[in-house]
């Protein structure tokens, strides 16, 4: 196989010792190429944190004078690692903005027509994730919110604020 000089194969064949030699074949499973360069585009404009959704939530709380922290990674037992998008550490409540397509939302989420073979794996460890994340927190006595990016801002805010101002004895997984 030639490698041409500056092309993302010959930065992996310098480190050849680190990741063994891969068939085209095993290489097409890792990550699938962009259909086009639009959604390529597309898919680059993705976030993982602050989407317009997350912000008007947040925007909403601290605007009835709500303070939190935004992205903040809680390290728990077993070395459980989780980052809601709005934690309440005081009140130990945790809030996600889950987008439909990303979380396999009932309602809307759709399944892409290509790469099957590489996203309906990654949405279903999204999912997967996501339970395991719940699971976590309510052990360790957090009170879990999941909204989806879809629900009405008021609705929203109901949630949240419901959560923060009556913490429960026992954890809970509020989803919207």
């Amino acid at each position: 196989m030639e490698i041409e000089s500056g092309s993302i194969e010959s930065g992996l064949a310098e480190s050849e010792s680190a990741v063994p030699e891969a068939g085209p074949e095993e290489a097409r499973e890792r990550y699938p190429h962009p259909t086009s360069a639009a959604r390529s585009a597309n898919m680059k404009g993705n976030r993982r944190a602050d989407t317009k959704p997350e912000l008007a939530l947040r925007r909403a709380l601290h605007g009835r004078g709500y303070r939190y922290r935004k992205d903040y990674r809680l390290d728990l037992d077993g070395g459980v690692r989780v980052r809601p998008d709005i934690v309440f550490t005081a009140r130990r409540v945790a809030v996600f903005v889950d987008g439909c397509f990303w979380h396999c939302c009932p309602e809307h989420g759709s399944k892409p027509a290509a790469n099957t073979w590489y996203w309906e794996p990654k949405l279903r460890r999204n999912v997967e994730r996501d339970r395991a994340a719940d699971a976590a927190l309510g052990r360790a006595g957090w009170t879990v919110i999941r909204l989806w990016e879809h629900e009405s801002l008021e609705m929203a805010v109901a949630a949240v604020v419901q959560a923060v101002r009556s913490p429960s004895e026992h954890s809970a997984v509020i989803t919207g």
